[in-house]
């Protein structure tokens, strides 16, 4: 009994940490536990635990398993034959609707969701939604129907469609949202909206309708502490005065043409922002702006990140240090640069060591070994000593002989601190 007992605690504790083999695992063990009856010759069978789990540790189990394989659980054994009704969360992406193609052969996928739904016997707490073109709107708008009356508390819908989702206005009377993901969507909350009390995190990549107004939504979501927007619609650029209602903001995530310069009058609205991730795609700063310095300091700003930025120009360069330079007490920095190769002329930047920084880890990538990025580098370099490590992936189309005379001149640089390591890697 004492070996029984200590197998039972390691299924136990193998079903918390590896949940995707969970089904093939209790298969395997029904078939031991019978071996092992046998071999003790005992005429009393070792207690069922699997049988005898909880509810709550058999929904945890079923979540962590991808949707289809949850379903099968039912062939384990009659008492399993429903256990897949208790599932909370459920996930619909692309390897599941693969798995439809395969093993339907047509494209009758909205009513297998809505068959399945329709079985789900409690509270779904997460809803994931990749849509294509074999799924009928009026499906979804029945599906949103369905969960706001489950207690939906994470929602994702990603539309790969051309045409952006008109969202259903059931989405806004799902009270108890947390978290929310919308992708190529139209978003224009209706007049009735009272807010999402509970919301902590919201990514938006839509069409903002003209009439939205973006500050009287955030108002009512007044516990809202991560923000990522993209307005793939460009009707109307993000207003600093809507975002800055946003008192319990930690991390915000923006396209930098959205907000141009005011972005430091932005950060200083916010109390609680830790992290903040500017993306540059399609965007060029104004020449002559790059001798503007700013004189206020971001005390709280913990981490920036700067996506697709072209550092082959001065001005573009020029603020990305003053970016750096006004958030004092940065500790993670990462930079992703733009695949344009354009390189401008050498820059004419004082790049002195007049104040420390606080960082502890730097990140670039797609970097090409231009003068412009030594000289940035070089900044950071001299201007950590708490540094412990950059990490650089350089572009994969430059040469080897060209990657290695960067590394020598990376490392001829003064470095701040001595613990500070430079590791370099092809992208």
């Amino acid at each position: 009994m004492l070996i029984d007992g200590l197998w039972m605690s390691i299924c136990q504790s193998l079903w918390l940490f590896i949940p995707s083999i969970c089904v093939y695992f209790m298969i395997n063990t029904f078939i031991l536990v019978r071996i092992m009856e046998f071999i003790h010759g005992t005429h009393k069978a070792p207690q069922d635990f699997i049988t005898n789990m909880p509810d709550n540790v058999v929904t945890n189990i079923l979540d962590r398993l991808p949707v289809q394989h949850a379903v099968r659980t039912s062939i384990l054994s009659r008492n399993w034959r429903f256990k897949w009704t208790m599932l909370s969360q459920l996930v619909f992406d692309e390897m599941f609707f693969k798995y439809l193609r395969k093993s339907e052969g047509k494209n009758n996928h909205g009513g297998v969701i809505s068959r399945l739904l329709l079985h789900l016997s409690g509270a779904i707490t997460k809803f994931v939604l990749c849509i294509d073109n074999v799924l009928d709107a009026e499906d979804i708008n029945h599906w949103i129907l369905f969960l706001s009356r489950k207690g939906i508390k994470d929602l994702t819908i990603r539309n790969r469609d051309e045409t952006p989702l008109m969202l259903p206005t059931h989405l806004f009377s799902c009270l108890e949202l947390k978290h929310v993901h919308l992708f190529n969507c139209c978003f224009n909350p209706p007049p009735t909206f009272h807010g999402f009390l509970n919301l902590l995190s919201l990514d938006l990549c839509v069409d903002f309708e003209e009439n939205v107004q973006l500050g009287e939504f955030f108002t009512k979501c007044p516990l809202l502490e991560i923000l990522t927007i993209d307005d793939r619609s460009q009707v109307g650029k993000v207003n600093v005065v809507e975002i800055a209602k946003i008192k319990n903001l930690k991390v915000l995530s923006l396209q930098f043409c959205d907000l141009d310069n005011s972005i430091f009058e932005l950060v200083g609205s916010l109390p609680k922002l830790q992290e903040l991730h500017l993306d540059f795609e399609d965007y060029d700063l104004i020449e002559g702006g790059d001798g503007k310095r700013f004189s206020a300091t971001f005390p709280c700003l913990k981490v920036l990140k700067l996506s697709r930025i072209c550092l082959g120009g001065d001005t573009e360069l020029s603020y990305a240090f003053e970016l750096i330079r006004s958030f004092t007490n940065l500790q993670t920095l990462e930079i992703t640069v733009t695949n344009d190769w354009y390189v401008g002329p050498p820059p004419h930047i004082n790049y002195d060591a007049t104040g420390l920084l606080q960082l502890r880890s730097v990140k670039f990538e797609c970097l090409k070994g231009s003068e412009n990025e030594l000289c940035l580098i070089k900044f950071l370099l001299a201007c950590s000593p708490f540094l412990k490590k950059i990490v650089i992936h350089s572009h994969p189309y430059i040469a080897s002989d060209e990657r290695m005379m960067f590394a020598k001149k990376l490392l001829m640089l003064h470095r701040a601190s001595p613990a500070a390591e430079i590791d370099i890697f092809q992208f």
